[in-house]
């Protein structure tokens, strides 16, 4: 089942069908439940039919993220251990990366609070003292308050290489600023999670021709969803969950960087596509 957040209703979608759901409540509310897969099922029952799709219908599809933070795990996939190697040799923090792909905690970080999330459709930015910026397409989980995974949509982990790159410790600013995280099309809520060969797509155009396609997939990841949510709760409660990146395994070449007008499109099995252009 697929639940979208529009600006007028929350649409639930099985099997090509699309119903607004009758409930009154609160997006926080509606997602953050451990249950949330059998109560749309219930509620699907009680849903109003609608004579288009969402895909047919979508341009005020919004973010499928409430009040909830958004934070990401870096360097587990190889591919992005060896660019984030590359990238921060001439600083001397190439081995912290190597390190962190092998050691037991993860790299987990604060990607966005809602206000700098864009949803499907919508331009996000590159950073303007940035000389070197990509797009990072990403499997996201939604882990309610009590740290169970009921869902899934894409992300777009929009990051500066180059300030990264010049000193590991200016990873906040690489990562963190106005408009810098994509999420969307919607929540995927699934009866059984997605399993290892699913899918991730990206591709860029620029003036309408594809500059840049690459493809992966979760088979790669070196670590678990359950592995990244255990450690972000650890020692930190969401009160109404909360959205995790879990990493690229899609990196352009050295010799690419976004620019503006650029359209980029991320694809995972099942959850759908989701589409922004920089600003």
């Amino acid at each position: 089942m697929h639940l979208y957040k529009k600006s007028q209703a929350h649409v639930l979608e099985r099997d090509g069908e699309s119903r607004k759901l009758a409930l009154s409540i609160g997006w926080d509310e509606l997602i953050n439940r451990d249950d949330l897969r059998s109560c749309l099922e219930s509620e699907w029952e009680e849903a109003h039919p609608l004579e288009r799709s969402v895909a047919e219908n979508g341009a005020d599809l919004l973010a499928p993220i409430g009040s909830q933070e958004v934070w990401a795990a870096g360097v587990t996939y190889y591919s992005s251990r060896l660019a984030r190697m590359e990238e921060s040799q001439d600083a001397g923090g190439g081995d912290f990366y190597s390190r962190v792909y092998q050691a037991e905690r993860p790299e987990i970080f604060m990607k966005a609070t809602p206000a700098r999330v864009v949803g499907p459709n919508a331009p996000f930015r590159i950073r303007k003292d940035s000389e070197w910026d990509v797009p990072e397409p990403e499997l996201t989980l939604f882990a309610t308050s009590s740290g169970k995974i009921v869902g899934y949509t894409i992300g777009n982990d929009v990051s500066s290489r180059s300030i990264e790159g010049e000193n590991p410790l200016y990873l906040p600013q690489a990562k963190t600023f106005d408009e810098c995280a994509c999420l969307g099309p919607g929540l995927y809520v699934p009866e059984e999670p997605l399993g290892p060969d699913t899918g991730v797509g990206l591709t860029i155009a620029r003036d309408g021709e594809e500059v840049f396609s690459g493809s992966t997939s979760l088979e790669q990841m070196k670590r678990s969803p359950e592995e990244l949510v255990g450690f972000l709760f650890r020692e930190t409660s969401f009160r109404q969950g909360v959205f995790l990146m879990t990493g690229t395994g899609i990196v352009p070449g050295n010799d690419f960087t976004l620019k503006g007008g650029d359209e980029v499109s991320i694809r995972i099995d099942s959850i759908g596509v989701l589409t922004n252009t920089v600003r």
